[in-house]
């Protein structure tokens, strides 16, 4: 059985500066580090682990972690902003670092279980794939499992690694629990395959295991309410997933409109033709993404700061608003998008270049909106809801 290596130093035991300005400098510094490290992270393809170290140290993995475990268990919308500004530095990153989120699945974990995963402190990382699903064969104390699944973004700098399962027994619309399975990364075998245009960073690699044993208490249902008495553990798990992915694609819009600006004065290829900034339609093409990201990112962050408060009051989120989530999230994604492909239309022929960022920011962006929370899929039961049909199921989450 091929195990692919994993990247060295160990940051198992790093933890994140303490919060306020330190912590903002640690931040700083990372954005730094992943800027120098950009075209690196790239050939990798995946995050090296001294940047998931930095990363650890300016508070991303410890955002969803429990309080009762020493974590922040941030709001939301305070998290998505810190993915945002890690995205505007790199695509692939900011994706990672979204999976500063994920512990919201494990909060599902019993107690006694999330206890131990956070028995060496709160700045623990998870990656998940979780499709396919693989049956599960119920074992004494638990389930053996055996399979392969696709997608697990950020493994290589994982400390805990979740696959997908099923168990005898449906919902209540007939389908299939998805449950996870919780072990230590080291545990889980990972397939390097992540060969792709964008995204190309996030080391989204096949995972495996073999017969391997899941006691009952690192199984828990994908999605549920968290075990732990948090308001952050509240909220809903689905809408929150697409909330981290789109943010990256507002980041790296911001990333295309700021790039374009640099672009705009560069000197020209050509003689007798104008400079960007003296074309009409590129300063036109300018002011509209500008204007639609900052309506796109009024939305968005809108929409999750008054679920919260909702949820921080102690009342249950109304189906509108929890459509609303989805809803912002979809449009955030794919407003960021068309912003990044129209700057990389009128910015001309030097996009084309491999060594052009505007080349990797376009490829990304892509990649944002073929995710299943944020395609047009998304709309359409969006819009079912929004004319006050049925919700489709397990829609909006």
């Amino acid at each position: 059985m091929f195990m692919a290596p994993r990247p060295t130093p160990d940051s198992s035991t790093v933890k994140a500066a303490p919060a306020g300005p330190e912590r903002e400098a640690a931040f700083q510094r990372m954005l730094e580090l992943v800027a120098a490290r950009r075209g690196e992270i790239d050939k990798l393809t995946y995050v090296p682990r001294d940047v998931v170290a930095a990363m650890k140290e300016a508070g991303i993995f410890r955002a969803a972690t429990p309080a009762m475990f020493g974590g922040d268990a941030l709001p939301p919308h305070v998290f998505l902003e810190m993915v945002e500004r890690v995205s505007r530095v790199d695509g692939s990153t900011g994706w990672v670092a979204a999976f500063g989120s994920a512990n919201t699945y494990t909060a599902a974990l019993p107690l006694s279980a999330q206890a131990k995963m956070y028995a060496e402190g709160p700045d623990q990382v998870f990656a998940g794939g979780l499709y396919p699903l693989q049956p599960a064969q119920k074992a004494e104390g638990g389930w053996t499992v055996s399979g392969r699944w696709r997608f697990a973004s950020g493994c290589m700098g994982a400390d805990w690694i979740g696959v997908g399962i099923t168990t005898p027994g449906n919902d209540a619309s007939g389908l299939p629990i998805v449950r996870m399975a919780v072990a230590p990364a080291h545990e889980v075998e990972i397939v390097p395959n992540w060969d792709v245009i964008g995204m190309q960073g996030t080391g989204s690699h096949d995972t495996r295991v073999e017969n391997k044993f899941y006691a009952e208490e690192w199984v828990c249902v994908r999605g549920a309410p968290g075990v732990v008495d948090e308001p952050l553990y509240r909220y809903p798990a689905m809408p929150y997933q697409a909330q981290v992915h789109a943010a990256v694609n507002l980041g790296l819009a911001r990333a295309a409109l700021d790039l374009a600006v640099e672009m705009s004065g560069a000197a020209k290829l050509m003689p007798g033709h104008a400079r960007l900034a003296d074309r009409a339609y590129f300063r036109t093409t300018l002011a509209k993404g500008e204007a639609a990201l900052r309506a796109a990112r009024l939305f968005y962050y809108d929409a999750a700061a008054k679920a919260w408060d909702v949820i921080a009051a102690g009342d249950e989120l109304s189906l509108e608003l929890r459509t609303l989530l989805r809803l912002s999230a979809t449009h955030a994604a794919q407003t960021g998008n068309d912003i990044v492909q129209d700057c990389y239309r009128v910015c001309g022929m030097a996009t084309i270049e491999k060594t052009n960022r505007m080349q990797q920011i376009a490829r990304d962006a892509m990649v944002v909106i073929q995710h299943q929370s944020l395609n047009d899929a998304t709309l359409e039961n969006c819009g079912t809801i929004l004319t006050g049909l049925a919700p489709p199921p397990n829609f909006p989450g």
